[in-house]
C-alpha cells in the first residue's frame, strides 16, 4: 500500500468534504474519485467507479435534499492511506428550533492525486428510521413545505472547512 503524508491526507480529505457536505457540489464530490473507485453503501447498495458513483449520489441527494452534514470529528491513518470520520446525518427541526439528526461513519482510503479510491457507510439505522418519522411528523405539525426550503442552520462546532451556508441556496456555487 502507498503511504501519504498526514498533511496530505488533511488536504484531501477537506477538500473532499468542502466539496461534498458543505458545497452539495456533486458533480465535483464524484469527481473525488478514481475511475475505479468503489463506494461502499451498506443501505443502499455498492457502486463502482467515478461515473456510477455521480449517476447514484446525484438522485439519492436530490430526494434526501433536506439532509445535510454536520460533522463532529475526523481521524487520519497515514499508515493506512485512509481517513475515518464521524457526522451527524441532519434536518432542522421544521418548528425552527433545534435539529432531527442520526449518526454515521464514513471511512476513506486515499488514491492519491487528491482522489479517494474508497468510501464506506455506516448510518445507525434504527435511528435513521426514527428521524425520518420525527421529521415526516414534525412538517406536518409546523410546516408542510419544510423540506423544498432546504435549510441548514446548524452545522456544529467543527472547524471552518466544515461549516456551511444557512440553506442549500445560499452555498458557495449555488
Amino acid at each position: 500500500m502507498r503511504k501519504f503524508s498526514a498533511e496530505e491526507l488533511e488536504q484531501a480529505f477537506q477538500h473532499y468534504w468542502k466539496t461534498g457536505a458543505v458545497g452539495e457540489d456533486w458533480d465535483g464530490f464524484a469527481n473525488v474519485f478514481t475511475e475505479d473507485a468503489l463506494y461502499v453503501e451498506h443501505m443502499l447498495g455498492n457502486k463502482r467507479g467515478r461515473e456510477e458513483i455521480r449517476a447514484w449520489i446525484k438522485p439519492i441527494m436530490e430526494e434526501y435534499c433536506e439532509l445535510y452534514t454536520a460533522y463532529e470529528w475526523h481521524t487520519l491513518d497515514p499508515e493506512r492511506d485512509q481517513v475515518i470520520v464521524y457526522m451527524q446525518n441532519r434536518r432542522d427541526h421544521p418548528s425552527g428550533q433545534g435539529t432531527i439528526d442520526f449518526p454515521g461513519i464514513t471511512i476513506l482510503h486515499y488514491a492519491g492525486d487528491g482522489r479517494m479510491g474508497y468510501e464506506e457507510d455506516y448510518w445507525a439505522v434504527p435511528a435513521a428510521t426514527a428521524a425520518t418519522k420525527e421529521y415526516r411528523r414534525a412538517c406536518a405539525e409546523f410546516d408542510r413545505e419544510h423540506k423544498q426550503k432546504r435549510t441548514r442552520l446548524n452545522w456544529g462546532n467543527g472547524p471552518g472547512f466544515t461549516q456551511g451556508a444557512a440553506s442549500y441556496f445560499e452555498r458557495p456555487g449555488a
